[in-house]
Parts: structure tokens; sequence; C-alpha cells
């Protein structure tokens, strides 16, 4: 679905044409897992695959809020109403953001929204971040409010922290909004300074593929909620802010400070992982675009031991790809289902893709999607 098709819904809908049409883009991370919330560092890059918002303005206090993907009728909802985990539908995403614009005290006083987008739901490339951004993004150009992208991320943390009830990290809204075209985007997320890396596999003959198991176990908050908590017991017991904090050479010391084997694990992956981090943004700005294969699996093997949040689907996606010849593969987003990313020699992409899709058939699942990562823009006007 593009722009206009979205402006047209929008005036089907609403019976006059909209403002303008934004656009957010889904991410896909390189590199960087669960260390955000962590104030570790992350790699992510935007997806071609957005969501997409017509908007118009209201003065009457009231948000009308329609999705095409969902279908059904618009939501009508009263300003003042909006309240934390006040609503368990899709509309709390766009609601809250409203709501903390508003409670940041900026003077959004309504708005008629339509959306749609291309971002797969529940494939762990961050659908609803996109979705939070695209509305900030609109209000705030649509109520010339000047906020620069790290804080429309930051707000859009804030609402599906506080509105929602998800205790997600920074990097998702981060990336959607500050992610440029042909970079991965190397993010500090103790304070948001960004380095935009280039990113060219194509110019280099190679493909990253991101391959959907299109499975989503029961895992949801709980699991994650309970593996942001058991980092925040193991930043406590070493003494530290934040996991981040611990040097990677001293890793092996705090570890044996730790008695409890499940926190042990837990600190392990994040200082482990954000010194993987470290070493691929080397690699890339010295033009060892191809080490960064080793390190990408070297990190799922840690989400699957360490961290414990892969599953079958995704183990089988990263092993059929290595045995296919790819370079590297590891799974990415928050885990329990959800996709893979498999960067191969794009010689090598057919072989590594059907060899993927066969493993897939052999063990009776549901056919995988896959399709290239490219890195895209990040969120922007487009009508």
């Amino acid at each position: 679905m593009g722009a206009q098709q979205v402006r047209d819904g929008f005036a089907e809908l609403y019976g006059a044409d909209p403002e303008g049409v934004w656009a957010a883009p889904g991410r896909v991370n390189l590199i960087g897992e669960h260390t955000d919330y962590n104030d570790g560092f992350v790699m992510p890059f935007a997806l071609p695959h957005t969501a997409l918002a017509a908007v118009s303005r209201r003065t009457d206090g009231r948000l009308r809020l329609h999705s095409a993907d969902i279908g059904g009728g618009v939501t009508e909802l009263r300003l003042d109403d909006l309240a934390p985990e006040s609503d368990r539908e899709w509309t709390a995403y766009p609601a809250g953001v409203v709501w903390a614009l508003r409670e940041a005290g900026h003077a959004v006083t309504g708005a008629d929204i339509h959306l749609a987008s291309t971002v797969p739901a529940g494939a762990g490339l961050s659908s609803s971040a996109a979705l939070e951004v695209v509305v900030a993004l609109a209000l705030n150009d649509l109520y010339g409010l000047g906020l620069k992208g790290w804080q429309l991320a930051r707000l859009c943390q804030r609402a599906e922290n506080v509105y929602v009830g998800a205790p997600v990290g920074i990097m998702d809204q981060t990336a959607a909004a500050c992610c440029t075209d042909g970079h991965a985007l190397f993010l500090d997320t103790r304070d948001l300074s960004q380095r935009q890396i280039p990113f060219d596999l194509a110019a280099e003959g190679m493909r990253l593929l991101v391959v959907d198991t299109r499975v989503k176990h029961a895992h949801s908050t709980g699991e994650y909620g309970k593996r942001r908590a058991g980092c925040e017991k193991g930043a406590a017991l070493l003494g530290v802010d934040a996991l981040r904090d611990v040097p990677y050479g001293e890793l092996d010391a705090a570890l044996a400070r730790l008695d409890d084997e499940e926190v042990r694990r837990l600190v392990r992956h994040v200082v482990t992982e954000d010194e993987r981090v470290e070493r691929v943004v080397a690699l890339l700005e010295s033009g060892e675009t191809r080490a960064i294969g080793p390190v990408l699996t070297e990190g799922h093997a840690s989400l699957r031991d360490d961290f414990r949040v892969s599953c079958p689907e995704l183990d089988l996606v990263v092993d059929s790809a290595l045995a296919a010849g790819a370079l590297g593969a590891r799974m990415t987003g928050g885990g329990f289902g959800g996709s893979a990313i498999v960067l191969t020699e794009a010689a090598d992409a057919g072989t590594v893709t059907k060899a993927v899709e066969e493993a897939f058939a052999a063990a009776g699942l549901t056919a995988p999607r896959v399709f290239e990562a490219v890195p895209s823009p990040g969120a922007r006007r487009i009508g």
C-alpha cells in the first residue's frame, strides 16, 4: 500500500483529504540484542517495510483511529480520557503516543488518523514501534512541536512502557526515527549518541536475508520482563547502574561474584553482546564486512544458551543456513519466535534460502517468509 492509497482511504473514512501522509520503517537489528534496556550498544537498520499514516488535526479534543490492516470501524476517543493501560487493543499504540505528547506538555488538540503497514506483525521487526513513530512524527510536523528524532523516540518508548504497559527498551523507536538509507545505526542507548555506519552489502557481493519463521511462542511480556528483572538484579548485585558498566575484560571476575546461575547467564550475554557490537562496528569501518558473519553466529549461541530466548524454529534457520554455506546467522528481535537474519554471499543466497525452506518442510513446519533486508530511510513525510 502506498501514500495515495492511504490518502484515499482517509478521505473515504473521514470525508476530506488528510493534511499529509507519513511513513516510519520496521527494523532489523544487525547485532546487539537485549542490550538496550541495559544501557548498552545496539546496531539496527531500517527496512523498506513501513507503517503509513494519513493524518489531519482536530481542535475538539477527540482522536479518531482506523487501521486498513485490522479493519472494522473508526475508534473514537476523548483525549481527556486517555489513561495508561486503559486500552488492550491495537489502538493503545497510537493513543499512547498522543497521551505521551500531551503529558509532556505539547498542545495536541486531537487528530484523525488512518493507518496501514507493510511491516510483518509478530515477526520481531518492530511493527509496533513503526506505528508509534509514524504517528509521533505526523503530529510533530502538523503541530509544529519542533522535536528531534531521538526526542520522538523517547516519547514513543514512554508510550509503550507506561500507556501500553510493555517494558521495551529504546532501540526500536530510535531505529524507526533516526536510521538513514544505506547505513546501520550504531546507537549508545545510555545517552542516545549515534553514528551512521555505511552498510552496503550489495556493493560487496553479499546479501542479508530476513527469515520470518511465522511463529510466535507465548512468551510475551512475561518472559521478557523476567529477563529484564534478572539483568537489573545482576547490576544491583555487582554494584553498577547497568550491566553496560561491567567491563568485558573483567567479566570472569564479575561472574565469580554471582551465586545465581540464571543471573550469571544473563550478565554474561549482555556484557559479551556489547563487545560483539563494538567488534562489528570495527570490522565494518575497516572494510572487513565478511568477517562479521562469525560474530553474528556467536551472538546467536549466546542468545540461545545464556539468555535463552531462541526457539527450535530460529535454531533451525541458523543451523540450516550455516550448513548451506552462509557466512553467519542469528535470531533478531526479542526472541521466542519471530525472525532470524542470514549473511550470505550474493551467489549463495538462493541456495541458502532453499536449504532453509527444505529444512522447515522436513520438520513439518509452515514455510518461512524470506526476503532481503536493504538498509532504508527512517521516518519521513511522503505526501
